[in-house]
C-alpha cells in the first residue's frame, strides 16, 4: 500500500492531502455547475451527455494540473498526446460554451491548490447564472402575436380595422402588406403587443366580424430570443 500511495516519482513527491482536497472540491464545484445548467435551462438544445462532460471536466483538468505541475517535459508530452486524441464537437447553444469554460478554470484551479479562488469563483458564476436565469435578462418581449387578415374593401376604409386593434392593442405595427395572388383584395400581417393577453380571443372574433374581412389567423411570439 505504501508503494501505491507513495509510488509517484517526480521532482517533488505528490501532495496526497492536496490532490484529494483538489479532486474533491472539483467534483463538488462541477456538481453544482451542473444542477444549476439542469435547472435553468431552456430551449431544444438540452443534452445528458453534455451535463455529464460538466460532471467530468472539472476532475480531469484537476488531475492533469497535478500531473504537469512544475515538470516542463510532461506539460509537452501532453499537449502531444491532446493532438493525437481530437476532440470535435459543435456547442448548440452559446451558453453551453460559457459553462464548457466555467468547467476547464474550475479543474485548473482545484489541479493548482487554489481552493479559495474554487469556492469564490463557482459561487459567483453559478450566483450569475441564476440572476440571468430568474430575471429573464437580455430577453426582449415587444409583441404577442402575429395577426394575419386578408382586406377586402378599399384601403380607403381601413381605418374601421385600425380603431378595433388601437382598443385591443399597446403597439400595432403593420410588418407586411400585399395584394392577394387572385387580386381581389390586401394581405395584412400586423405584430399586436395586446393590452391584455387572456383577451386576444376578442380581438379575433371583432377582427372575423368586420365586413371584407376574411382568412383572419393569427401566431403567438414568445420571447425574440435564439433557440
Amino acid at each position: 500500500m505504501d508503494s501505491i500511495l507513495r509510488g509517484d516519482y517526480g521532482i517533488a513527491p505528490t501532495n496526497l492531502p492536496a490532490l484529494g482536497l483538489g479532486v474533491l472540491l472539483a467534483f463538488l464545484s462541477a456538481q453544482l455547475l451542473a444542477w444549476v445548467y439542469m435547472f435553468t435551462h431552456s430551449g431544444v438544445s438540452y443534452s445528458r451527455s453534455f451535463v455529464v462532460s460538466l460532471l467530468l471536466m472539472p476532475v480531469i483538468i484537476a488531475l492533469v494540473m497535478t500531473v504537469l505541475a512544475n515538470n516542463l517535459i510532461t506539460a509537452f508530452g501532453m499537449m502531444a498526446v491532446f493532438a493525437i486524441v481530437r476532440f470535435r464537437n459543435i456547442l448548440r447553444d452559446t451558453l453551453d460554451a460559457a459553462y464548457v469554460l466555467a468547467a476547464l478554470v474550475v479543474g485548473m484551479a482545484c489541479g493548482m491548490a487554489r481552493f479559495t479562488t474554487v469556492i469564490v469563483g463557482t459561487a459567483v458564476i453559478c450566483g450569475i447564472l441564476l440572476y440571468v436565469w430568474l430575471t429573464g435578462f437580455g430577453s426582449r418581449h415587444r409583441f404577442d402575436l402575429v395577426l394575419n387578415l386578408c382586406w377586402l374593401r378599399p384601403l380607403a376604409e381601413i381605418r374601421e380595422l385600425d380603431r378595433v386593434l388601437e382598443r385591443h392593442c399597446q403597439r400595432v405595427t403593420c410588418a407586411n402588406q400585399r395584394r392577394a395572388a387572385d387580386g381581389t383584395g390586401t394581405i395584412f400581417a400586423y405584430r399586436v403587443l395586446l393590452r391584455n393577453p387572456a383577451r386576444s380571443a376578442e380581438l379575433l372574433d371583432e377582427v372575423a366580424a368586420l365586413a371584407g374581412v376574411q382568412d383572419v389567423t393569427s401566431a403567438r411570439v414568445g420571447d425574440e430570443s435564439e433557440v
